[in-house]
């Protein structure tokens, strides 16, 4: 055997026989030319064969892609081993350790808070008197029954399940004593470094408390299952019902508040009696419901240019709402409610009250009030400085539906979902420039626009100086509270939900639930009771 054969195969650690070429190598005739003659038949010319280390037998090629393939795979298992296990991993929660934040609430600003704070060099320990957050403006839907409590809700511990700096704590705050930085449970305390309050708002009657019973609001997921359970068994004491005039009482609804919220709800009740429900009694004819809009203002959406209230205005008629504008409630009781005008007074019986008027800061804010002296405004939120603290306090924080931003001699921000999750995300920046020694400029809202959906392809909306109206504003409605839900899950059902309900028109989720719900429904036929015949 020639030298250079005996060379070659040392080299390549082969036997001389071994040695070929490979045939289906794409760099067969690229690497070695001079080894494919013109008649296409394969030889070995070893004068010709490069025999050194850095010209490697295409043959090794697909070994070598092999080898690193492996290596691949064993490093990216490496990687996800530790990633898990730092996910798994428990994180002690003392003051010691790190910083400490402490989050009361759920809601947007406080877990839009947590999640920015989640990569941080701090401890967080977020509370809430529900292991859930809850997408508020989708609330009318399940009131509706549109879509049920679980499109529209996530575990707090699985959105935060990514974060090993963060704990969840099933508890109601009830005070504070911000002297000593302790926050006062119902059933303990905790102690903390800094203190991110986002307790949200309750329902506001403006003086008026005994009227909760009999028109209940729209704030929680129990509001929403409660409010579904009177306007469906409405409908059915209407169907058991002999007499005309009470039938037709319990076939009025009376919705109180011209804001996105009463809107929505008076256009999805429109739908429920003209559509869904139209063709399911046997004894009444849903479709000669009466849905009633009142507003003490001059015009509904008073958030929204004129333009945009005229066009709600227009499609509430279209769908057979009245809307009665420059109106306000005067009595109220499970028999039906006392308006007054400017052409007098008017009494409407009804069985039916949903409240959208108002809201006022949460009973926290008064706690806060009195253990820091901070100033609370007529509707019960705390007045906060310019970095969203408690005057003379840096360490407090108040954000979301609770917070009055700018003073008491400046329009307060809009109770929207992205007030207070700008305001979460603003509360963490300023903690982590703090702990870095570092100054931070004070809160600015960037308003992005609003949107209130009215009914099927009818809705506004206001970006900047666009007004949008009808199909467009509804696509656009879709599309952002669609992406605004925090888990894909939920937006998947959701998402078929709505595609079901636009094909159908019917809504899966209309059911009647709660302790005693046929008693409840002959309460409200035989007008018995004080809550309007709904049980629970």
């Amino acid at each position: 055997m020639p030298a250079d054969r005996i060379r070659l195969a040392s080299t390549c650690r082969l036997r001389p026989d071994e040695i070929r070429l490979n045939r289906r190598s794409p760099c067969r005739s690229q690497l070695f030319p001079q080894l494919v003659p013109a008649d296409g038949k394969q030889q070995l010319n070893p004068e010709h064969l490069p025999i050194s280390p850095e010209w490697p037998i295409p043959r090794f090629v697909p070994r070598c892609f092999g080898e690193i393939k492996r290596g691949v795979r064993m490093l990216w298992g490496v990687h996800r081993n530790r990633v898990r296990s730092a996910s798994a991993s428990v994180v002690p929660m003392t003051a010691s350790r790190s910083h400490h934040v402490v989050i009361v609430g759920g809601g947007f600003g406080g877990l839009q808070a947590a999640l920015a704070l989640g990569r941080s060099p701090v401890t967080v320990t977020l509370i809430d008197q529900r292991n859930f957050h809850v997408f508020q403006p989708l609330l009318y839907q399940v009131a509706t029954g549109a879509l049920s409590p679980a499109n529209i809700a996530s575990p707090l511990r699985a959105l935060v399940r990514s974060h090993a700096n963060t704990r969840v704590m099933l508890a109601v705050a009830v005070g504070l004593d911000a002297d000593r930085n302790i926050l006062r449970l119902s059933d303990g305390s905790v102690s903390y470094d800094s203190l991110i309050i986002a307790a949200g708002a309750r329902h506001h009657y403006f003086g008026h408390p005994e009227w909760e019973p009999n028109a209940p609001g729209l704030k929680t997921i129990e509001d929403a299952t409660n409010m579904r359970r009177r306007i469906f068994s409405a409908f059915e004491a209407a169907e058991r019902e002999d007499n005309p005039s009470r039938r037709d009482a319990l076939l009025t609804f009376v919705v109180v508040g011209g804001g996105p919220t009463g809107v929505e709800l008076a256009g999805a009740l429109a739908e429920i009696a003209r559509h869904t429900l139209r063709r399911e009694f046997r004894h009444i004819d849903t479709g000669t419901a009466r849905i009633l809009l009142v507003e003490a203002g001059p015009r509904i959406l008073a958030g929204y240019e004129e333009k945009a209230s005229a066009n709600a205005t227009a499609a509430l008629a279209q769908l057979g709402v009245t809307v009665r504008t420059g109106t306000s409630v005067v009595e109220l009781d499970g028999k039906g409610v006392l308006l007054r005008h400017q052409q007098g007074g008017e009494r409407v019986a009804t069985h039916t009250v949903l409240w959208g008027a108002g809201v006022q800061g949460s009973s926290l804010g008064a706690e806060i009030a009195t253990a820091t002296g901070a100033t609370l405004d007529p509707a019960g939120r705390v007045v906060v400085a310019p970095d969203c603290s408690v005057p003379g306090y840096g360490n407090v924080f108040v954000i979301g539906d609770l917070a009055r931003f700018g003073g008491l001699a400046q329009k307060p921000l809009p109770g929207t979902a992205p007030v207070a999750m700008q305001q979460g995300a603003y509360v963490a920046q300023v903690i982590c420039a703090r702990l870095r020694q570092r100054g931070s400029p004070p809160f600015s809202y960037r308003d992005k626009g609003s949107m209130a959906t009215i009914g099927r392809r009818l809705a506004v909306a206001q970006v900047g100086r666009w007004q949008l109206s009808g199909t467009i504003a509804w696509l656009a409605w879709l599309f952002v509270h669609l992406m605004a839900l925090v888990r894909f899950e939920n937006r998947l059902l959701v998402l078929t939900q709505w595609a079901w309900h636009y094909l159908t028109r019917n809504r899966n989720a209309r059911l009647i639930t709660g302790e005693g719900v046929a008693d409840g429904c002959t309460g409200m036929r035989r007008r018995e009771g004080t809550d309007g015949g709904a049980a629970g």
